[in-house]
């Protein structure tokens, strides 16, 4: 048996991807809006433009946003003053407005973290454990430190320590990057089944249908002889074997829920066909990540719903001995969560108004492996 199983995989976006970097972009300092599109600015190339020998009026230019010290006619794509452009402009042009930024690697070409794509893996592969192992939702064994709450579960899962953590056994490269010119600017909103809309939030995002290419190794030498002879045997084979088959289980789960809650949402008629039409593909796998995935995407899910009292007690207030999960005015028997995030498009009214409808979740993803 050989000691590693390696896949050459592909993943394909079906919807908007953003995976923060951490950064927010501030308007006329890190970027400008110009002919319908979004300018990355290159700070440093603008003020070595200047040609100001005069220290003080140097440290004057350096005080002002860049983008004033740009004409119109320096609007050139390939221009040096343009570190890239975007499709499509941000829904606040006002001073002050913020914009979100896409990860990237150090030459701003946008790619798919493994870690990103591997956390997504871990929540289908304890979903489907937690079945398996006839696991149950019980307060006594969680960690009353909210960040490590589920400790006890995953030690049960994955393995006691991280020298015995299953998914040692699963390496998901980074994919290889793409160009910049597959960047968008999306609109995003945290959306209520009543309808209503949160506070907007731009973002930048890397376009559905973008392909990403990138390397899935099994390292089954940490099931063998050798390492039971070194103590860091561990369990779960089968498990990463018929990975693709768990995270279609568990994919197919997520899509009967979501249209289960997009169902009757006023103007989120987009978002429920969408759903309605996703199926599980007949070869690879399809999951969500990165930001806008949600509380069931990131955690146990429905797995936890399945008691309803347990799920009360962990989402009240640390004041009431809960976790403080739930946020607002929830009241008990509420359901939870009670919103999405997803993009919306936003449109100006013949009459002036300003008109936004929900039409995409985010960050779905096909992969294919062999």
């Amino acid at each position: 048996m050989p000691d590693y199983m390696v896949y050459s995989a592909k993943a394909t976006l079906l919807t908007p991807l953003h995976i923060g970097s951490g950064q927010d972009l501030l308007l006329s300092y890190d970027y400008a809006i110009h002919d319908g599109r979004t300018w990355r600015l290159n700070e440093e190339a603008i003020l070595e433009a200047q040609n100001v020998d005069d220290p003080k009026v140097l440290r004057q230019l350096m005080a002002s946003p860049p983008a004033q010290l740009l004409r119109p006619s320096d609007f050139q794509e390939g221009s040096p003053f343009f570190r890239y452009v975007i499709r499509g402009t941000p829904r606040s042009q006002a001073e002050g407005a913020q914009l979100r930024e896409q990860w990237k690697d150090p030459y701003d070409r946008p790619y798919l973290p493994g870690t990103s794509l591997k956390g997504a893996l871990r929540t289908a592969l304890a979903w489907h454990a937690w079945e398996e192992l006839g696991l149950r939702p019980e307060r006594t064994r969680l960690n009353p430190e909210p960040r490590f709450a589920a400790q006890g579960y995953e030690r049960t899962i994955f393995g006691p320590n991280p020298n015995h953590d299953l998914l040692r056994a699963l390496h998901v490269t980074d994919s290889a990057p793409v160009g910049a010119d597959r960047l968008i600017l999306i609109n995003a909103r945290v959306l209520h089944r009543s309808g209503k809309m949160a506070s907007p939030i731009e973002l930048e995002a890397i376009a559905p249908g973008t392909v990403f290419h990138f390397t899935i190794k099994l390292d089954l030498a940490l099931f063998s002889e050798w390492a039971q002879r070194h103590r860091l045997k561990m369990k779960g084979e089968q498990w990463l074997r018929e990975l693709p088959a768990i995270v279609n289980r568990h994919t197919a789960q997520r899509i009967q829920e979501e249209r289960k809650w997009f169902h009757g949402v006023p103007g989120a008629e987009r978002i429920l066909q969408f759903y309605q039409d996703l199926g599980i593909p007949a070869r690879g796998f399809l999951l969500q990540v990165g930001w806008g995935t949600g509380w069931d995407d990131k955690t146990l899910g429905s797995r936890l719903r399945a008691d309803p009292n347990f799920l009360e007690g962990i989402l009240r207030p640390r004041r009431e001995g809960g976790y403080g999960i739930a946020r607002g005015r929830r009241q008990p028997g509420d359901p939870f969560p009670r919103s999405r995030r997803v993009v919306v498009q936003v449109q100006r009214a013949p009459d002036g108004r300003t008109l936004e409808r929900p039409i995409a979740p985010l960050g779905w993803v096909w992969v294919e492996w062999g």
